[in-house]
């Protein structure tokens, strides 16, 4: 049962057990510094990715807790420290807190907007938030969701083949010299490799960055990953049925089915009601070089949302799993949207000013331990008897649209003489956060917005 929580102010009190919280949230971390300095930087930073602050990079941090710049700006940019301690740590905190069996990894890629060139790993290349080629950072990111939540992994700095074999511009940026040119899918196998031998899971899932290259496919399939990729809609694929038949487009095939082919599903209710989808699956091979090896089968799912007019097109790995599973496993895929903007709106991950391979990675790092500080708060509040929920189905998943109508109208007269007035409305599909008009949270001295305002969790990540 996905809940949404109702936005509260915060009291005084509420900020000191939540500033306590922090505190005693950062303790496993700190032997992972090499002294007490570190330990007091990596505190500040945190919670100053947390503040109320025009922006959140160093300088308004130092600022804003009376300590001078330049030591905050050499700890996160150049300070003697381990990222992969801190994040091997935070994977072990999130797999004890929120693991499931049947947890999902989520692969996705973010543009970071850059003016000048000088920042590690800057070019012309594709920035997913502008929608368009400019100059920018991208990160490649592994985000994990299991028990109604979401959050942060792992990320990894893209370093362009121009910069990776630049040793001027590599020395000038602080490039370790065993890092070399990988490209994007290389990077997220890396990360799944390393985070999935200890979270929980049983599938991965990606956009079309990760559908297209056949290797990653092949290379979770040797693996033993289940995965369920993006492709194009206009995939090359031919039908295992079909023998040596001829090939075919996927939305050409999937287009000369009958209507009676595809099966209905609710995934979950949206503002305009239960949102429904249809899809079919097929085993198929796809065109492959003699590089690539033998083709093997792999299965093909096509979703449409007929009201929005929207389609998604997969290849997931050869199993058994029903048609009603890999459209739940789909819809997971958006969950990173929901990590991305509150880790962007509430703890500034997109905010910073540091130019080395060391700053971006420290950067990225502190932001990802602040983001499953917050996930964190949030997982505790909805636990909590005095927080006032208001229920949205999630098992619709697998009912007809009119027994989801029904067991809907149902719940609602029952909670109806029980549900607060002020209410978070059920976000649609692949919206990033529920949103209602609510007073501003008190804030400490500097500002904390450690919120008790809750993201309403997604019925997919249940």
């Amino acid at each position: 049962m996905a809940k949404v929580v109702v936005e509260q102010e915060l009291t005084a009190e509420d900020i000191a057990d939540i500033k306590k919280e922090l505190r005693e949230f950062l303790q496993p971390y700190e032997e992972m510094f090499a002294r007490q300095e570190q330990v007091m930087h990596a505190a500040v930073y945190i919670e100053g990715r947390m503040a109320r602050l025009t922006r959140r990079t160093i300088e308004p941090i130092a600022i804003e807790n009376d300590l001078k710049r330049r030591p905050l700006q050499h700890f996160v940019g150049a300070g003697k420290w381990e990222d992969e301690l801190i994040k091997a740590e935070l994977t072990r905190r999130v797999a004890a807190e929120m693991g499931k069996a049947n947890g999902v990894l989520i692969l996705d890629g973010s543009g970071f907007p850059k003016s000048g060139p000088e920042s590690v790993g800057t070019q012309r290349q594709w920035c997913g938030r502008l929608g368009k080629e400019e100059q920018c950072q991208v990160g490649e990111f592994l985000a994990y969701a299991a028990s109604g939540s979401v959050t942060l992994v792992d990320c990894e700095l893209y370093l362009p083949k121009s910069w990776a074999e630049d040793k001027a511009r590599r020395d000038k940026c602080h490039v370790p010299e065993d890092v070399t040119f990988q490209k994007g899918w290389q990077l997220a196998a890396a990360m799944v490799a390393k985070r999935g031998a200890i979270l929980p899971h049983q599938w991965v899932v990606g956009d079309e960055n990760y559908g297209r290259p056949t290797e990653l496919r092949d290379h979770f399939h040797k693996q033993g990953e289940q995965y369920l990729l993006e492709v194009p809609a206009d995939a090359k694929i031919r039908l295992v049925r079909d023998g040596e038949g001829a090939w075919t487009h996927a939305d050409t095939w999937a287009g000369s089915l009958p209507r009676r082919a595809w099966e209905t599903f609710t995934v979950r209710d949206g503002e305009k009601g239960p949102i429904t989808v249809r899809a079919v699956k097929a085993r198929v091979y796809t065109p492959r070089t003699k590089a690539q090896g033998t083709e093997r089968p792999e299965v093909l799912v096509v979703v449409r949302n007929d009201r929005d007019n929207k389609s998604w097109t997969y290849l997931a790995t050869d199993s058994r799993s029903s048609l009603k599973e890999l459209v739940r496993v789909g819809s997971c895929r958006h969950g990173i949207e929901q990590a991305f903007e509150m880790a962007k709106g509430d703890v500034g991950l997109d905010e910073y000013e540091v130019r080395s391979w060391i700053g971006w990675h420290h950067h990225m790092t502190l932001s990802m331990l602040a983001l499953w500080f917050l996930v964190s708060q949030q997982r505790q509040l909805k636990k909590k008897e005095n927080c006032h929920y208001r229920s949205t189905d999630s098992s619709n998943l697998g009912r007809s649209p009119q027994e989801a109508t029904n067991a809907r109208a149902t719940r609602r007269a029952r909670e109806s003489a029980s549900t607060p007035e002020r209410t978070i409305p059920s976000p649609t599909l692949g919206s990033a956060r529920a949103k209602a008009p609510a007073p501003a949270p008190h804030t400490n001295t500097h500002g904390l917005i450690l919120a008790r305002r809750t993201h309403a969790p997604r019925a997919y990540l249940a």
